[in-house]
């Protein structure tokens, strides 16, 4: 059986989920959402989120919500299809897949969405970005790169010297950053952008790029 996501390609959590399910290579069927028209809001898809919130994944009888349940849940039940993303066969590294895991979702996405949604989202919606709240988290956003600038003069990757899930998760909010004033924040830090122009090039995020470009 097919597995199913329902969401959206430019939402930056539906563009988390579907890049997964590219870089194992599984087959997958995108249930687009009218977002906009507040659909993920109405009680069909509540029975799948009741937090309606996308995206959402079917399998068989399985039901999930949460991109990053999500993402584990696909490493882990395809662990031959293409990258091994969460080390099954090292536990150091397995741990260390799993720390920057959580860096990223308690410290790098709480400084780089709010930039995001205020520079895209808020103009789609027909909104003026508040570019106060870009500055403040500009501030915050420097400071994880600098430790991530430190952390990549050391590794390739940043659970070791191989691509996993924790760089997997940062696709989709630095795709969109990337397009804003401050990508220099990225590029300016050599190791950083290193990394970033490395998992960038795979195939996974090209086609995660590409569906969100279609729309």
């Amino acid at each position: 059986m097919t597995i199913k996501i329902y969401g959206v390609p430019i939402s930056t959590c539906t563009a988390r989920a579907t890049a997964c399910l590219y870089e194992k290579g599984v087959d997958f069927e995108l249930v687009l959402i009218n977002f906009f028209g507040g659909e993920h809001k109405q009680p069909a898809f509540l029975s799948k989120n009741p937090f309606g919130q996308i995206p959402a994944l079917e399998d068989g009888d399985l039901t999930l919500f949460e991109s990053r349940a999500i993402t584990a849940y696909v490493a882990e039940k395809f662990k031959e299809p293409g990258t091994d993303l969460i080390r099954h066969n090292n536990l150091k590294e397995a741990a260390l897949v799993k720390v920057w895991i959580q860096v990223e979702s308690q410290s790098f996405d709480p400084a780089i969405t709010p930039i995001v949604l205020e520079y895209v989202l808020a103009p789609m919606k027909g909104k003026t970005a508040d570019q106060a709240v870009i500055d403040a988290n500009l501030v915050k956003l420097e400071k994880v790169l600098d430790v991530y600038e430190s952390r990549l003069s050391s590794t390739k990757y940043l659970a070791g010297d191989f691509y996993s899930l924790a760089d997997l998760h940062h696709y989709p909010y630095t795709h969109y950053f990337m397009t804003t004033p401050w990508a220099s924040l990225v590029n300016d830090r050599p190791h950083v952008k290193a990394w970033w122009e490395d998992i960038s090039s795979r195939p996974s995020y090209k086609k995660m790029a590409e569906a969100i470009a279609s729309g």
